[in-house]
């Protein structure tokens, strides 16, 4: 059986007849029939669609690069403003919501702490409160499931658009869930529904699902990227490619200095449960060393059940450390808003790994400097899960 996602169930009901709703969505908020839901609201018999919003990438997710904010629009399909929450503002404001009645939110999470659709979702919770109006949260299926956590905890001062609130880098939640969690644990408090899916279970990754897979944003091009991406993701915060660029961003890494070869082969001998490290060379068309040839690997992930992605990207900052710790850098802010605090810090939200990898610590030692912080969350975590 195809899971049906909140959206579907959502407009099926009928229960937005009357109502101008505005919805925040992008490319990927479509149905099992890959009908887009603003297309949905729009033809309507009764009520109406008031606004559009998009989030980071825009809601055409047309916006290639992070950190390049999109502008407003309007759109001439279905007549309505595009606002974009991903500009000189990340919260939708009171004009933006004055014609609006009912705020519906259909985004599609990658199950990383770090990814900012679960923040305009929480950005969006505290507006609608603020505007005294009820918010629809239409739940979606986590793509690399909801068992697994992992990866350090963000900690108190490190808060910013890729991280606002305590939870792991790999939460193993639902954006359903996720907002469960953040209006009622860390006091957003709007008037809140969430539409469960129906046929979701915990175990499930993405193609078990049945759904049509359409890219969440540019550089999460499959359901594979999101297997990965919450370990390779920390590369954003070095001067090592993490693969954009490229046809398999977040899959492939690496830099001009490497030997693929001799990499690979050092990555392998960790015996790293259900991975292998295939040495590759690849030359980014854009954005780290774009246009010139990069030696490193590509991640195979064999056993996403015994494979751990963010103990993974950890071995992966190590090793490219490791290969010259001379041209090995950690980037350098600004980052996703952030003027100061070097950008591994807020991605990994703290400074704590960054020290852990130069001072030549292992991934395996460093993984279980975070597993008591993992357990506490996990404790917390099951009095909003829905499945």
């Amino acid at each position: 059986m195809t899971v049906v996602p909140g959206c579907e169930r959502l407009l099926d009901s009928g229960r937005l007849d009357g109502a101008r709703a505005a919805i925040v969505c992008n490319p990927s908020s479509v149905d099992r029939q890959l009908r887009h839901v603003a297309d949905r609201l729009a033809a309507r018999p009764r009520g109406r669609l008031a606004a559009i919003f998009g989030p980071q990438h825009g809601f055409r997710s047309d916006v290639q690069e992070n950190m390049i904010e999109s502008g407003h629009a309007h759109d001439a399909v279905r007549r309505v403003p595009v606002y974009s929450l991903y500009s000189e503002t990340r919260t939708p404001t009171a004009a933006m919501l004055e014609e609006v009645d009912l705020l519906v939110i259909d985004l599609q999470d990658v199950g990383t702490r770090i990814y900012t659709y679960i923040y305009t979702m929480a950005n969006c919770l505290a507006a609608a409160r603020a505007r005294g109006i009820k918010a629809i949260v239409c739940d979606r299926p986590n793509p690399i499931g909801g068992l697994a956590v992992e990866g350090p905890m963000l900690e108190n001062g490190f808060e910013s658009f890729v991280g606002q609130y305590p939870i792991p880098m790999r939460h193993g939640m639902t954006i359903g869930e996720l907002a469960r969690l953040f209006n009622d644990e860390f006091g957003i408090g709007a008037d809140l529904e969430v539409v469960e899916m129906q046929g979701w279970r915990r175990e499930m990754y993405f193609e078990a699902t049945g759904l049509p897979w359409v890219m969440t944003s540019p550089n999460i091009p499959t359901a594979d990227t999101c297997v990965v991406y919450p370990g390779t993701v920390l590369l954003e915060g070095t001067n090592i490619s993490e693969g954009r660029g490229t046809t398999r961003p977040f899959e492939l890494s690496g830099a001009p200095w490497v030997t693929a070869e001799r990499f690979a082969d050092a990555m392998n001998r960790l015996g790293l449960p259900g991975v292998f490290f295939r040495p590759a060379v690849f030359e980014p068309t854009f954005h780290k060393h774009a246009k010139i040839g990069c030696g490193g690997c590509q991640v195979h992930v064999l056993d996403r059940r015994r494979f751990r992605p963010v103990e993974c990207g950890v071995a992966l900052l190590a090793a490219f450390r490791a290969s010259d710790p001379q041209r090995f850098a950690w980037r350098e802010p600004p980052y996703e808003y952030e003027p100061v605090k070097p950008p591994i810090d807020i991605l990994a939200g703290s400074p704590a790994l960054r020290e852990q990898v130069d001072a030549g610590r292992s991934a395996r030692e460093i993984a279980r400097s975070w597993e008591a912080s993992v357990a506490a969350f996990e404790h917390i975590r099951r009095r909003y899960l829905l499945y």
